[in-house]
């Protein structure tokens, strides 16, 4: 994903510069993206970044008009144009379109400015009058900073494989963080998966000056959401349609085509409810599976046809099983191990997404924040095939994210979901496109905040929000098969028949009874995969890794190097792997991980 890299130490090391040209090149992993190194061996600087060609970060660093304030930026920032404007009738000149007024917002308003930024980014401010740099992130902690301290200097990259590369110490696995990956599919508390590499809190301002100590501060805390009045349930909604209507047109700015991707469901239709009218052209497209068009696919093409914007169909073929070996190592660099080889599916349909638009318009987030989705938790798994000491780490993770979930559930989903758990899927997207989201804006976590503490569970708000802005598409079915406002019969007919089948497709997939997918192997000969898949899911890992992937994954992880990885017991790994392949078991998850962690040591810390 495009990021930023370098370190901050001592003046007068000759090798930082050659560093930092190798941390930036372990993130160059795409032909198309742009690079480039400052140095500043007197104050201590040396920093790299990589970016999306013509992106709001394109064309770092930028400088004020005396050349004594410098930045490097990266990621987008959505702070309202009346700022913008107000520094130009203050006297400041800067090219419109990209992050190049951020250098004077900070002359007018100092760290003050932090403040104002509205999005997903990290940052290095250079203030050469006062011998300052200022490493920064946003608010959330989405736009990740990895960082390794040492007495001489701070390592920090937004890849942890560029640290990785530079101080080969620290290629080695945090048991702890590798436990809760298994367990929750992440690591929590800013750790990273590897020891010694740490995650920079979300809001954070760290100030260094030569010769002094840094100054680890922060410019936001959630408290100062939390500390605000709930709102009453009308009032609550008039205030969402209010900000919703002012805040989508920031998504839909700047020099570059924005695509849509849509869904069937009610998030990415809110934001179809509310286009202003100079959106014009807004091509749509739709992610689908091979067994058939699945109701995200129908819905969508009919949301997209009543709002007059043409609509695509990105497919998950045949083509993606030969490429999936290449996909998955590619998956887990880009994501340093987040994100697991799953993830390979992501990757290969946002390179396609690319083709029609390099930014992507999202309704993710929307449940999280609107209606206080948590959409992550420990899982039960069977650890016999775990080395009995990790098995305990991977149970204690649950200990760690109850003690998390503990206060408020907004705070816990923008502050620690959004930025541990959605990063996983985030960076692999983020590597192929510009990716952007109205729910994560500030003025709507905020306002979130506010909601009546009945009111989250229910889609009634949301469904609310689409009918004032296009009654035409709140009389169109969800995929689950929600008619909004109807209580007729055939409609909860409906939905129950759609909720079945969501209900239907996950167990005959992931959540397969063991003694279920002896009984469907036996019956594979009558295909009923393509009665139940395909509906509303586009990856179908468990039969892919039973049927065309069967081969990949043997010869992974019965290989001598997995079976001798010291967390695992390599005799009941053949057996777990064997028994899923063979039909007798259902190991999706499990062989998800463990695949995962394999490819971690072989490519970024073996190779």
């Amino acid at each position: 994903m495009p990021g930023i890299t370098g370190i901050i130490g001592v003046a007068g090391d000759t090798g930082n510069r050659q560093r930092v040209e190798s941390m930036v090149s372990a993130m160059l992993y795409e032909g198309s993206y742009s690079s480039g190194v400052y140095v500043n061996d007197p104050i201590g600087l040396w920093v790299g970044w990589t970016s999306h060609q013509d992106s709001f970060s394109d064309g770092m660093p930028v400088w004020n008009e005396t050349g004594d304030i410098g930045l490097i930026f990266s990621g987008e920032d959505f702070t309202d144009p009346s700022e913008v404007d107000a520094l130009k009738a203050q006297g400041h000149s800067f090219d419109a379109g990209k992050g190049n007024y951020l250098v004077h917002l900070y002359e007018e308003l100092g760290l003050r400015f932090l403040e104002k930024l509205n999005g997903w980014f990290s940052g290095i401010l250079v203030d050469l009058r006062e011998r300052k740099i200022y490493l920064f992130n946003d608010r959330y902690g989405l736009n990740r900073i990895y960082y390794h301290e040492t007495p001489e200097a701070l390592y920090f990259s937004s890849e942890a494989k560029s640290l990785l590369k530079v101080l080969p110490h620290l290629r080695r696995i945090n048991l702890q963080s590798l436990g809760e990956c298994f367990s929750c599919g992440c690591v929590l508390e800013n750790r990273s998966l590897f020891s010694g590499v740490y995650l920079l809190p979300g809001g954070s301002v760290w100030i260094f000056s030569p010769g002094r100590q840094v100054k680890k501060e922060t410019y936001f805390k959630p408290a100062q959401w939390e500390s605000q009045s709930k709102c009453g349930p009308q009032e609550y909604q008039d205030k969402l349609g209010a900000t919703f209507s002012r805040i989508l047109s920031r998504y839909l700015r700047g020099p570059e085509q924005v695509g849509m991707s849509l869904t069937g469901g009610v998030d990415s239709r809110m934001i179809m409810a509310w286009l202003p009218p100079t959106c014009g052209h807004l091509p749509c497209y739709t992610f689908a599976g091979m067994y058939r068009d699945s109701r995200d696919v129908r819905i969508a093409s009919e949301v997209a046809k009543l709002c007059r914007q043409p609509h695509t169909v990105i497919r998950v073929n045949g083509n993606f099983f030969g490429e999936f070996p290449a996909l998955a190592e590619r998956t887990v660099y880009i994501s340093d191990g987040a994100m697991d080889v799953s993830g390979a599916a992501e990757l290969y349909v946002n390179r396609l997404a690319r083709e029609i638009a390099p930014v992507r318009l999202t309704g993710n987030y929307g449940g999280e924040v609107l209606r206080g989705l948590v959409a992550f938790k420990p899982r039960s798994m069977n650890a016999d095939f775990l080395e009995p000491a990790f098995a305990g780490m991977v149970r204690d993770a649950r200990d760690t994210y109850n003690a998390l979930l503990q206060g408020h559930r907004t705070a816990f989903i923008a502050f620690r979901q959004v930025p541990w758990h959605h990063y996983n899927r985030l960076v692999v997207e983020q590597s192929q496109l510009t990716l952007r989201s109205p729910y994560l804006d500030n003025d709507l976590v905020a306002l979130a905040y506010q909601a009546p503490a009945d009111l989250p569970a229910s889609k009634d708000s949301s469904l609310r929000l689409i009918a004032d802005g296009n009654p035409a598409l709140a009389r169109l079915e969800t995929d689950h098969g929600l008619v909004p406002f109807s209580s007729s019969l055939r409609a909860k007919i409906s939905n129950l028949c759609q909720e079945f089948t969501v209900r239907a497709e996950y167990a005959y997939d992931y959540g397969m009874p063991q003694w279920l997918a002896r009984v469907d192997h036996m019956a594979a000969p009558l295909h009923f995969e393509e009665l139940f898949l395909g509906r509303h899911k586009f990856c179908h890992f468990r039969i892919w890794y039973r049927d065309q992937l069967s081969p990949y994954v043997k010869d992974v992880l019965l290989d001598s190097r997995t079976r001798s990885r010291s967390f695992l017991q390599g005799s009941r790994l053949e057996e777990m792997v064997t028994s899923h392949t063979d039909g007798r078991c259902n190991h999706t998850l499990d062989i998800h991980r463990i695949l995962t962690t394999e490819l971690v040591h072989r490519l970024l810390i073996e190779g």
